[in-house]
């Protein structure tokens, strides 16, 4: 199974020593912030290309032939080793991890910190588009066992070994804002804002105490976490951080925005109870 592949997390330093020929480095951000400052050598991939884009649920796994396209054009090759960051925290990079996951392809690892870290370090930044050859021959194919569905997360709901990890900040979970029609959380979740993830004084690292964090929410006990935001960006933080402490860890795909703008879905809204 995909989440049985163990996950590396490497400093700046073990990236800049890596061969060229054997890893794609990866910078998923958008084409004017990679020509701004891009690490050397790396290829772009922008969000957009990572998520379908269709209201109500823009955030779903884009087809298959678009996923195609975007690695080809990367120059992706499936035997290379790939290593993605980002200059937010792990959010986008996350969402590329468990692209590949979808894609059968488990031999990646995080850049920690990405481009701040990077360039804390005071190694060498590039400007200027991408160089990069397109692989013309790329067949891919989807396994759809890192993702989850409406019909998963209702049935993970009535399900004690399963615990739904809304990483949306907690005024989102609470009910006090929303981006979809209607406010609140997923029956049974728990949360924890993506943002106590990252380290704002190590360069938006990873936390160091990421398996107490887990473990405060019961993550580590349970048979299958299913992670989720309002689009799936910010849990593509919390699934590479699943990954990495080796959980049987999903994403609902169409996360809150499909959740909370369908009127069949149960929901819990504290605000609306307490008013």
């Amino acid at each position: 199974m995909y989440h049985q592949h163990p996950v590396e997390v490497l400093e700046p330093d073990a990236v800049a020593d890596l061969p060229e020929a054997d890893t794609l480095l990866v910078q998923v951000t958008s084409q004017a912030l990679f020509e701004q400052a891009h690490i050397p050598g790396a290829v772009l991939i922008e969000p957009a290309a990572l998520v379908c884009g269709i209201p109500p649920s823009p955030g779903k796994l884009p087809a298959l032939q678009q996923l195609q396209s975007t690695l080809a054009d990367a120059g992706y090759h499936p035997e290379q080793k790939v290593i993605a960051f980002d200059d937010e925290g792990g959010g986008w990079a996350g969402r590329l991890f468990w692209t590949l996951d979808v894609l059968g392809h488990y031999d990646w690892a995080y850049l920690d910190g990405g481009l701040h870290a990077w360039h804390a370090a005071g190694l060498p930044l590039a400007q200027g588009p991408a160089s990069t050859t397109a692989n013309d021959n790329l067949q891919l194919r989807i396994d759809s066992a890192p993702i989850a569905e409406l019909a998963d997360v209702h049935a993970a709901i009535a399900d004690p070994r399963c615990i739904i990890w809304d990483v949306r900040s907690a005024e989102e979970y609470a009910g006090l804002r929303s981006g979809s029609a209607r406010h609140g959380h997923i029956p049974g979740a728990v949360n924890l804002d993506w943002e106590l993830l990252k380290d704002g004084e190590r360069q938006l690292r990873l936390v160091e105490n990421l398996e107490a964090v887990a473990g405060s929410l019961g993550l580590l006990d349970a048979d299958r976490v299913i992670t989720h935001c309002q689009t799936h960006h910010r849990s593509g933080l919390s699934y590479l951080v699943g990954r990495l402490l080796g959980l049987n860890i999903q994403a609902f795909h169409g996360s809150w925005a499909e959740w909370g703008n369908d009127p069949n879905t149960p929901i819990d809204n504290p605000c609306a109870a307490a008013s």
